[in-house]
C-alpha cells in the first residue's frame, strides 16, 4: 500500500510532469472506483492542472478548482505514460486499469498521461471529483500530518495520553496520525526500539519524545529516498529502504537478531525481538490456532 512517503513522491512527479497541462479527457473503466457523481468526471476535460497536493495518503490534483482526488488503497498505484495516443479504450472489468487520464499533446504529437490501476480481486482505489478536498469523508476525518509543522512532541504526547490502544494500531489509524500505513508503522518503531504491542498511553515523556523522532525521521528519510525517483520505480525504492516490514526471518541490521512476524486475519507484523521486546517473541495467535 503506497503510505505517506510514497504519495508524497507521487505528488512530487506530478507537479513536474502534469502541472500546467490541460486534461483532454479522462477515462474510467473500473467504474467502481469512482465514489462521486457531482461534478462529473467529464467535466475535467479542458481544464488545465495547476497544482497537486497530498492530505495523508490521498493524492490530490487541482484542476482550475475543480479536484481530481484519489486515494490508491492497498493495491493500487499510479503508472505516468510519456504517450497514450495510442492507447485503446479498456472494457470495464477486464483490466486492472481502473482510471486513464490523457493531457493534450505535446509538440511533437505525443500525449502524456497518467493511469491508476488496481491489483487483486478486492477493488478498494477510489477517485473522487470535488469542488473543495473538504468534501472527501476520508480527508475531513484525518488526524494530524507527522510532517506538518505543528506536530510536535507536545502534540503527539496529547495524543497517546490516556489511549489504551497498541501504538501499532494508534500508528496506522488515519483519524489519529495521517499518512502512516503498516509498512512505516513497523519501521517507525523499530526505529524507537519499541514493543508494536506497548499500550500507547503508557509512555513516559522521554518514550514520547523518542517516538516522535522516530516518526518524523523516519518519514522524512523515507521522502529524501525516493526525491526525484520516478514514479514506476517508487515501489522498489520503498522495499529498499525498509529495515523490519517484510523481511521475516532475515537478520535485523542493527542487531543480528533473527526478524520475527505476528500475523493477523489481513495482515501481518515485523519487529526485531532484541530491539523492540527485550529478546521475547510477541504471541503469533494466528500460529498459535494452527499448532492446537
Amino acid at each position: 500500500m503506497p503510505e505517506l512517503p510514497e504519495v508524497e513522491s507521487l505528488a512530487g512527479f506530478l507537479r513536474e510532469h502534469a502541472v500546467g497541462r490541460p486534461i483532454a479527457s479522462v477515462e474510467v473503466p473500473g467504474f467502481q472506483a469512482l465514489k462521486t457523481v457531482d461534478p462529473p468526471v467529464t467535466s475535467l476535460a479542458g481544464l488545465t492542472v495547476t497544482g497537486v497536493a497530498r492530505h495523508g495518503k490521498f493524492l490530490d490534483l487541482d484542476c482550475d478548482g475543480i479536484h481530481f482526488i484519489t486515494h490508491l488503497a492497498r493495491g493500487g498505484w499510479l503508472r505516468w505514460r510519456d504517450d497514450l495516443s495510442g492507447a485503446k479504450p479498456v472494457r470495464p472489468g477486464k483490466s486492472p486499469l481502473a482510471v486513464r487520464v490523457r493531457f493534450a499533446p505535446d509538440d511533437d504529437g505525443r500525449q502524456p498521461g497518467f493511469e491508476l490501476t488496481e491489483a487483486g480481486t478486492q477493488k478498494r482505489l477510489a477517485v473522487y471529483v470535488v469542488r473543495d478536498p473538504g468534501e472527501v469523508p476520508g480527508i475531513v476525518s484525518l488526524g494530524p500530518d507527522p510532517l506538518a509543522p505543528e506536530f510536535t512532541p507536545e502534540a503527539l504526547g496529547a495524543i497517546l495520553n490516556g489511549s489504551r490502544t497498541r501504538i501499532k494500531g494508534l500508528l496506522r489509524d488515519q483519524k489519529v496520525i495521517a499518512g502512516i500505513g503498516n509498512a512505516y508503522s513497523d519501521e517507525v518503531l523499530h526505529a524507537a526500539r519499541m514493543s508494536p504491542f506497548k499500550i500507547a498511553g503508557s509512555l513516559t515523556e522521554d518514550g514520547v519524545a523518542e517516538l516522535h523522532e522516530a516518526i518524523v525521521t523516519t518519514l522524512r528519510d523515507a521522502v529524501e529516498r525516493s526525491r526525484g525517483i520516478a514514479a514506476k520505480d517508487l515501489k522498489t525504492e520503498k522495499k529498499s529502504g525498509l529495515r523490519v516490514h517484510g523481511r521475516a526471518g532475515q537478520v535485523c541490521e542493527v542487531c543480528g537478531d533473527t526478524i520475527k512476524e505476528v500475523s493477523f486475519a489481513d495482515s501481518a507484523l515485523q519487529y526485531c525481538p532484541t530491539c523492540q521486546t527485550g529478546g521475547k517473541p510477541l504471541a503469533d495467535r494466528r500460529l498459535s490456532r494452527l499448532l492446537k
